[in-house]
């Protein structure tokens, strides 16, 4: 039978959800059927989310009470949408399927249910029976014998003790003198907590003056009595405040076996038919099978943590390893995107939330600002929290909201502490798992990067690997800032973000703000400075927009400042490039709008920053000393050839290392007097700085002692004195040197000396190639050099050429070039400029073998042009 029915629709927005869930609440506590509340609430949830979330039509909720319990009938407007059939071996499918698992609820909890179709809905019901109890009893103990009945002494003796908001004893009854024996004399203005002997849980901060600002506790503890021994008594602890506001705490005390003069009775189980269909705590609470992810198992937690106590809102954190921060990883109800990875201090904060190691409950946090921080500005009024712990470590926090003030009591906190209990030990080991995954993936990825950084010394090069490998694995955009010396400022040297659209306008956004300060402490620190410039940005240009309108490319422009500002308006960290203990840039990394990062992924970049400065700062070392080395080369070789009338003069040079090593080889063509120039080709033996200082030597020598009037030996014999003069830093010396006077006839005469260097080879016009001087001694060897010179005349069309050791030398296995193998390539140059004879004999040296020279080069020519007809 009928006695009473309730009606209402809702409409198909996600909010209804919530709606429909606090119309079923309110209902049943109005008719008294509270036994029954929680289920009907969970059912209503799943499926009003059903009807307004997937099916898209508004819900018709009708509850109807009946003698035995209550019926729940919802309805939506969509009738093709159907359901399984339960035969031929099908089932409804599993809880985390989207279609479905309201009826497995319905299933599991209900005592009947079933689904109705009509031409323009569908029906969903379920029956839930109140438990077989007395009539008007709400909870009452059995019947036992007077022999069962607890023992107390010939008097129950409750001890009442008040206490101030210091914690100190502001009142102690008779009774409480009779049970501990101290008057009240003796201990009023003392700390309770001095005569307290609590049980500390090892490895937290939970203490009796924790108890004591709890709005209510009940728990067991000892006094320390006047004769010294500890006295085992049960408390109740309620927390009040007096007509002027002034908090303080009234504390009712029994001996520990008269407990049940103060214990709280348990709530007796609904019925055994109800017990059957449960299965374990926490498969009721979690639901059957459980995520196997760590997010999908949090994700879970927070919705059937709302359902179970009708809640706006619910979060859920998880503490770092050192206990010190809770990072958020699951929300509904509040903007996930915002808070998800935000970090809260465990011990900060005005209220009990800022401990978090017990349960709280907040009746309205307009009261307290900034209680609970997680829920600043989201509307959020009455919370309560409960901790997750593993052994007696903290390992996170559970919590549900309400936008009403005063929904939660500790009724509800010992509801949602079971709860957590139930779940603390699958989440940590969820979490644990989650970590080794982590953790073995950034070790991948730390060698990884470690082998691209160490492959290049290249600045350029290095600075972009830094950027792709932050982007996207570890952040949204990345920025390096480097710092060339310790006066300079930072400079940003490169900017990347994963969309490649958003790369100028978050360069320019940069450009346009000061940057980080270069803090050489390690560890990422959070930089706002570019979000702030954003918005203001973004903000400043969509109030142009407004006023002159969307004209002239405007719109285009808000678009992108807008954009803009959305790509950086999350977290950015910034973390120090410190290489042999200077800062030498930042690696600054940002998230989108409203978005932080996890600890681990910080401590990711922090290790990765420590291998990227370090690459840096030898790739800076490199190019200043590829630097050093190409402007020392260049000041070794001369500045220009000099025009000398009536012959052609061509030179090539190669230094072996890839420009990054001093070459031994030199040579210079400069002018004597008037009419007469000189022209040298040499090779130090080996390469580096020494040879260097060598080859600096020689050919200003040369120069200098040409100048003044010396013939070729006599330059030579001076230059071998002065190489020995270096002493130990003395090489030794091949050198061509020769003397070049063109004639009036078209022809050139010339002096050469040969000491100990590849002889020269003359080219004539009937493709005959001979040498052109005899070999003498080198030079940095002997003290006496007794040396000579040889004279001969290029006539037109002939050439001379004269090569280094690297030419002549040039190997392909045991085969060489040799000074035949050159001469043959010179006879087939009879009528090439000079210019075109260096070029064949170069192309000739580097295809005579597959691998590149590992010698230096030099090649001189010089050719007498046959007279124009």
């Amino acid at each position: 039978m009928i006695t009473a029915r309730a009606a209402a629709t809702f409409d198909p927005v996600a909010r209804s959800v919530a709606t429909a869930r606090a119309f079923v609440r309110d209902t049943l506590q109005g008719w008294g059927y509270t036994d029954v509340v929680d289920d009907a609430v969970v059912l209503t949830s799943e499926l009003v989310t059903n009807a307004v979330v997937h099916a898209g039509t508004a819900a018709d909720v009708l509850c109807l009470r009946t003698e035995d319990g209550v019926r729940v009938e919802i309805s939506d407007h969509y009738p093709e949408r159907e359901i399984p059939l339960q035969s031929a071996g099908l089932d409804i499918g599993g809880p985390d399927r989207e279609n479905g698992r309201g009826l497995l609820l319905c299933a599991a909890l209900a005592s009947r249910w079933g689904v109705e179709y009509s031409p323009t809905r569908k029906h969903v019901w379920f029956q839930l029976d109140l438990p077989d109890r007395p009539v008007g009893v709400r909870s009452a103990g059995p019947l036992l014998p007077v022999g069962m009945l607890p023992v107390t002494d010939e008097r129950v003796r409750v001890a009442v003790v008040q206490i101030d908001s210091e914690g100190a004893v502001a009142a102690w009854n008779d009774d409480a003198a009779y049970l501990f024996g101290y008057t009240a004399d003796q201990v009023m203005g003392k700390q309770l907590a001095d005569f307290t002997a609590w049980p500390q849980t090892p490895g937290t901060s939970t203490g009796f003056d924790d108890a004591l600002r709890l709005s209510r506790w009940e728990g067991s503890y000892g006094i320390r009595g006047a004769d010294g021994r500890t006295i085992p008594v049960y408390g109740s602890h309620l927390r009040v405040r007096d007509t002027e506001g002034e908090p303080s705490t009234v504390c009712l005390l029994v001996r520990d076996y008269e407990r049940a003069v103060l214990q709280t009775p348990v709530r007796a189980p609904a019925s055994d038919a109800t017990e059957s269909r449960k299965t374990d705590p926490f498969e009721v609470f979690i639901g059957s099978p459980a995520p196997d992810d760590l997010d999908g198992l949090l994700q879970r937690t927070v919705e059937r943590a709302r359902d179970m106590l009708d809640a706006d809102a619910a979060f859920l954190l998880l503490a770092t390893d050192d206990e010190t921060e809770l990072e958020v990883r699951a929300t509904t109800g509040l903007p996930s995107a915002r808070q998800r990875f935000a970090r809260v201090p465990v011990e900060a904060g005005t209220g009990r939330y800022g401990s978090a190691r017990m349960p709280a409950v907040h009746e309205d946090l307009d009261a307290v600002p900034g209680a609970v921080p997680l829920l600043g500005n989201t509307g959020m009024r009455s919370v309560v929290t409960v901790p997750l712990k593993v052994e007696g470590r903290l390992t996170g926090s559970l919590g549900v909201a309400a936008e009403a003030a005063g929904r939660y009591s500790n009724e509800e906190a010992l509801r949602l502490q079971f709860a957590a209990d139930r779940i603390a030990l699958a989440v940590e080991s969820a979490r644990l798992g989650e970590l080794e995954r982590l953790r073995r993936g950034s070790l991948s990825f730390l060698v990884e990067a470690s082998d691209l950084l160490a492959g290049t010394l290249d600045r350029d090069q290095t600075l972009a690997l830094m950027a792709q490998m932050t982007v996207p694995t570890l952040a949204t955009w990345c920025a390096v800032y480097t710092i060339a010396d310790p006066s300079s400022e930072p400079e940003l040297s490169y900017v990347l973000h994963e969309d490649e659209e958003r790369i100028d306008g978050l360069k320019a956004l940069l450009t346009r703000i000061s940057p980080p300060e270069p803090v050489p402490t390690p560890g990422a620190r959070v930089w706002t400075a570019p979000s702030q410039a954003a918005h203001e940005a973004a903000l400043r240009t969509s109030m142009r927009s407004i006023t002159m309108g969307e004209r002239d490319g405007l719109g285009s422009a808000t678009r992108t400042t807008l954009a803009t500002a959305a790509a950086v308006g999350g977290e950015t960290v910034v973390l120090p490039l410190v290489a042999r203990n200077r800062v030498i840039g930042m690696l600054t990394l940002g998230k989108p709008s409203d978005d932080h990062f996890r600890q681990e992924i910080l401590e990711l970049a922090e290790d990765l920053s420590r291998r990227a400065a370090l690459a840096l700062d030898n790739a800076r070392l490199y190019s200043e000393r590829t630097a050093i080395s190409q402007a020392l080369q260049r000041s070794l070789l001369p500045p220009g050839l000099p025009a000398v009338p009536n012959v052609e003069v061509d030179v090539i040079y190669r230094a072996a290392g890839e420009g990054n090593e001093v070459g031994g080889d030199f040579y210079d063509v400069f002018p004597i007097r008037d009419g007469a120039y000189g022209f040298a080709i040499g090779d130090v033996c080996g390469t580096g700085p020494e040879a260097a200082s060598v080859t600096g030597l020689a050919r200003h020598a040369l120069r200098l002692l040409a100048r003044e009037g010396f013939g070729g030996p006599a330059v030579l014999e001076r230059l071998n004195a002065a190489i020995l003069d270096e002493g130990t830093r003395s090489r030794f010396l091949t050198l061509l040197y020769g003397e070049l006077w063109p004639q009036e006839d078209g022809s050139a005469l010339l002096k050469v000396v040969c000491a100990g260097h590849p002889l020269p080879l003359r080219l004539r016009q009937d493709g005959s190639v001979e040498p052109a001087a005899d070999p003498q001694p080198l030079l940095g060897v002997m003290e006496d050099l007794e040396l000579y010179e040889q004279q001969f005349t290029l006539e037109p069309g002939d050439v001379l050429l004269c090569v280094t050791d690297g030419v002549t030398e040039r190997r392909e296995g045991t085969r060489m070039l040799g000074d035949d193998g050159l001469a043959e390539v010179l006879s087939h140059c009879t009528g090439l400029t000079a210019g075109a004879v260096a070029a064949r004999i170069l192309r000739a040296v580097e295809r005579f073998a597959a691998d590149p020279p590992s010698d230096d080069m030099a090649i001189l020519t010089m050719r007498v042009p046959e007279p124009r007809t």
